[in-house]
């Protein structure tokens, strides 16, 4: 068999196996605000989480996370850039928000450094996540 073709059955495979994965990283709102407080060492604030989400950092695109999630999370947002719509990021109104662990760490990697310059902390996911929290339907 040429090395080209086995490519086609590598992917099924990491497809496959993809499949399982999510149930090895997933977690609810509440286990990640509670692991990203441990790693803190202190108690997160709802209001430290809404001041960084709504801060304008005067990065390049003059952006907030509120930019693009609204000031107020609950409804849909829009990406800035691509116009596509992005889902609430309040956990009451999006059952899917927060419950994956690695997606979480990897999109608040992703833009921590967008919108602060920066990984963000601990402490300020804790802070943030606590905040977002705080809205009931």
């Amino acid at each position: 068999m040429k090395p080209s073709s086995l490519k086609p059955l590598a992917i099924v495979g990491l497809i496959a196996t993809a499949s399982l994965a999510p149930a090895v990283h997933a977690a609810t709102p509440g286990e990640l605000l509670a692991a990203y407080t441990a790693l803190a060492g202190a108690p997160a604030s709802p209001e430290r989480g809404q001041k960084l989400f709504t801060t304008n950092f005067g990065r390049d695109f003059g952006w907030s996370c509120s930019s693009c999630h609204g000031a107020v999370p609950t409804g849909v947002g829009k990406d800035d850039l691509t116009g596509k719509p992005i889902a609430p990021m309040a956990p009451a109104f999006n059952a899917k928000r927060f419950t994956d662990r690695t997606r979480v760490d990897y999109l608040f990697g992703l833009n921590c450094k967008d919108v602060v310059g920066r990984g963000c902390t601990a402490a300020e996911k804790a802070d943030v996540l606590s905040w977002l929290m705080t809205f009931k339907p």
